[in-house]
């Protein structure tokens, strides 16, 4: 049986109302049946709940470089996007926030372009299990039943991949700023994140119109997304085209993509444009 473990840790908010200011993380770990170093692998996450009567809770794949690096001593993890920015609107929402690091095994770097957790760990049915597994323990002690998973840029190569694994156990996924051309020279990966079949729970997709990100094209995912496609529009581009501040990123329009996201949750509505140009 896997071991569980939890830590109370002080959540790091950009300003909010007081009572959603002082929510504090629960570390969440989960040992998994196998060892790195001759020291058992953990699955770690951060988990946000405000309220316990929380059932609904969205599991976040950070983008580049895909990894958290949580701990123990875990109390600041910056530049973890927009959902970690406006999370008060995922509680005011009724959703908890899940900020799921890779497990113990994956962080460190295989080759020179890496930065661990590669594409060969995200696309396995090993990365499914042990998703699993702190899915199976945010329900057996934290009380949620209902799951999302959304990723971002290189983290959709996750969410794909594990909404195909995961089949039905989840709700749906969201995919963000997709990695959708399909090259190790832009990728380092196997699978362009659009090209993936057989995804059984409902999806969303997210996208600047202007990405400047040479791995993420909006033409390409407008294509195959159709319907359920949230086109971000507006903003403040700036510094690396990939980077966590530019056009690809929701640079100036974070709040507008996290309220979409919770209304496509709560209530399954597709919000066409999410802010305007400027």
């Amino acid at each position: 049986m896997p071991m569980l473990r939890t830590l109370l840790l002080v959540s790091t908010l950009l300003p909010a109302p007081p009572a959603l200011a002082q929510i504090p993380d629960t570390f969440v770990e989960v040992e998994r049946p196998r060892t790195w170093r001759g020291t058992p692998v953990m699955q770690r996450a951060l988990l946000a709940k405000p309220s316990p009567s929380m059932r609904t809770a969205l599991l976040w794949f950070r983008g580049k470089p895909g990894i958290v690096r949580i701990d123990r001593s875990t109390t600041r993890h910056p530049h973890l996007g927009p959902l970690r920015q406006h999370q008060r609107l995922l509680f005011q929402a009724g959703i908890a926030l899940v900020v799921v690091d890779c497990p113990t095994d994956q962080l460190e770097p295989t080759h020179a372009w890496s930065d661990g957790c590669d594409d060969e760990y995200r696309e396995s049915a090993q990365h499914a299990e042990d998703v699993r597994s702190l899915i199976a323990a945010l329900r057996s002690q934290h009380g949620l039943d209902r799951f999302f998973i959304m990723g971002h840029s290189k983290g959709t190569m996750s969410t794909r991949w594990l909404a195909m694994h995961l089949g039905n156990e989840i709700a749906g996924s969201i995919h963000s700023a997709a990695i959708n051309v399909n090259t190790k020279v832009i990728t380092r990966g196997h699978a362009a994140a659009g090209a993936i079949p057989r995804i059984a729970a409902p999806m969303l997709h997210i996208h600047h119109e202007r990405d400047g990100c040479m791995a993420t094209p909006y033409a390409i995912v407008a294509r195959y997304a159709k319907e359920n496609l949230v086109t971000v529009r507006g903003g403040t581009p700036a510094g690396d085209p990939c980077g966590g501040q530019h056009l690809h990123s929701y640079g100036g329009r974070e709040e507008a993509v996290v309220r979409a996201v919770a209304d496509w949750i709560t209530a399954g509505r597709v919000t066409p444009a999410a802010g305007a140009p400027d």
